[in-house]
């Protein structure tokens, strides 16, 4: 059951029709004032040509090619205004009208043209002559990111509206990153069509981070750069260039968005880590105590999660409500119980489940949150309907998260459909190929190819796993029910002895690896 997402065209025309609205207002041309409604009715009898579509307003008829789309009025009445307010808007915008058409032009059965004259003009950003220094606002303790205008390279301007779409499309996805504070698209779009200097973007918007960009076409291609840059020093953090087919254009913005948030969403979570790691213990803040938590916990081992839980228990101490240190607060409470670590498992299980009811109390419509919580419930509670639903609304409210993925794929693997778990388990590699914690969800896809009698694909996922964190002891139990079940036994108890080497004082459970190994066997 896998979340629907939103038709990119659809989603691109509401946009569109809420920035429009927002221009027509900002100039001076709110609602349909008496210019605008001149304009309207200068336009009644034209007809609109898209894609395969033909929409006439005289007739009040939807044509794909030859065929005549049967359409309600309600339904024809809203195209017909979207259509008809994004030109207007963009007409007053610029002081053009429909009876004049100096700058916009009508092309009967064509559609519009902008025939101005355009020179470009490129000017040097700096702070306005009003603004003084202590009115710049404060960075928050949070991450924070503005994602400047992507510089268009090509010379064309139909690349504009592709490149500033894109913007649009990234900002949107950084958004649903609730320990990301994001920019807002209007703030970041002052600075377009200027030479910036980083470091005053920085100070004048009040961020720690800034992503800038390019887009040049060739050849039937697009090409983006990009560079993620801490704006205090100007240090560069990420830097990568994408070369796509010139196809589907809202196709291709979310194809480059992807890319590019899952190349730097991990790279900024590590440099707000190593950000918190430098800070003095009397400086760090709940947030930091969080970040510090997290890189404890990452490896799995012993020690990492009882120091993980330290410090996610002294944040939830400095902030209380907050829902990220109670729900990474739980989950260590789950490792060490699954993981034979509690001294008192029931108290450690009781902990957990309390946690994670104390954070979806806290935030739940935090998507990490609620996926975290998701994967706790499926691992001690096994309500699977419930949690199938957390998991699903988890990657609902954010479909770029590769901890949304991976916990939901979990909770499938539990509930006992591989299928839909190995399909989280991709998509959260796809989401974030590089993250360092992928072991997890290779570690999970390697038992569901064991539930479907995937052996061979269920050991190359053990090996990729051991590959990106040798001592992590899920993959080695992994390998040994794969090597089992298919008769190779001294690899199976080659793979059974590495984890006790990992961890000597693991005591094997009814379920487990032994259990487990000794029932194959048998």
């Amino acid at each position: 059951m896998t979340p629907t997402r939103p038709v990119p065209r659809a989603r691109s025309l509401l946009n569109v029709d809420l920035a429009t609205c927002q221009l027509a207002n900002a100039v001076g041309c709110p609602g349909l004032n008496s210019r605008c409604t001149t304009q309207v009715q200068e336009v009644r009898s034209l007809r609109y040509l898209f894609e395969k579509y033909a929409f006439d307003t005289a007739r009040r008829e939807l044509c794909r090619g030859p065929d005549v789309i049967p359409v309600t009025p309600q339904v024809f009445d809203l195209l017909a205004y979207l259509i008809r307010h994004r030109l207007n808007a963009a007409r007053c915008a610029i002081g053009d009208s429909g009876e004049e058409q100096r700058l916009i032009k009508t092309l009967p059965r064509k559609g519009f043209r902008f025939v101005g004259q355009v020179r470009e003009a490129r000017e040097v950003a700096g702070p306005n002559p009003g603004d003084a220094p202590e009115s710049a606002p404060a960075v928050p303790d949070k991450p924070s990111i503005a994602v400047l205008p992507f510089a268009n390279m090509s010379g064309d301007p139909e690349q504009e509206y592709f490149a500033d779409g894109m913007v649009e499309e990234i900002t949107t996805a950084l958004s649903r990153f609730k320990w990301l504070f994001v920019i807002a698209r209007n703030s970041s779009f002052t600075f377009k069509g200027k030479a910036v200097d980083i470091k005053e973007v920085g100070r004048r918007l009040g961020v720690r981070y800034v992503l800038e960009g390019a887009v040049r076409k060739a050849s039937g291609k697009v090409r983006i750069t990009g560079q993620l840059i801490e704006a205090a020093t100007g240090a560069h953090i990420w830097a990568d260039r994408f070369e796509r087919d010139m196809t589907d254009i809202f196709a291709l913005q979310d194809d480059v968005t992807l890319a590019v948030i899952s190349a730097i969403q991990p790279k900024l979570f590590q440099a707000e880590i190593a950000l918190a790691t430098r800070r003095r213990p009397e400086d760090l803040t709940a947030y930091d105590l969080y970040l510090r938590a997290i890189q404890q916990a990452g490896p799995s081992t012993r020690e990492g999660l009882a120091e993980a839980l330290r410090l996610a228990q002294r944040a939830l101490e400095l902030d209380p409500g907050f829902a990220g240190a109670a729900a990474l607060a739980g989950a260590c409470h789950m490792e060490n119980v699954l993981r034979n670590y509690a001294i008192d498992p029931q108290f450690g299980r009781k902990e957990a489940i309390r946690l994670m009811r104390l954070a979806l109390r806290l935030d739940d419509g935090d998507p990490d949150t609620l996926a975290t919580a998701a994967s706790i419930s499926a691992l001690l509670v096994g309500d699977c309907e419930t949690e199938i639903e957390m998991a699903d609304r988890a990657v609902t409210l954010n479909p770029n998260s590769y901890q949304t993925w991976n916990c939901r794929g979990w909770v499938y693997k539990v509930a006992g459909q591989p299928e839909e778990a190995i399909r989280s388990f991709e998509r959260a590699m796809r989401m974030s190929p590089v993250d360092p914690q992928q072991f997890t969800a290779l570690t999970g896809m390697g038992f569901a190819f064991i539930e479907l009698r995937r052996f061979d694909e269920a050991i190359i996922a053990g090996k990729k796993a051991l590959r990106h964190n040798p001592w992590y002891p899920g993959p080695y139990r992994c390998l040994a029910s794969a090597f089992a079940h298919l008769g190779r036994d001294a690899e199976a108890r080659e793979a059974a002895a590495r984890v006790l080497k990992i961890d000597p004082l693991l005591q094997y459970r009814r379920g487990s690896l032994g259990a487990s190994y000794q029932k194959m066997r048998s």
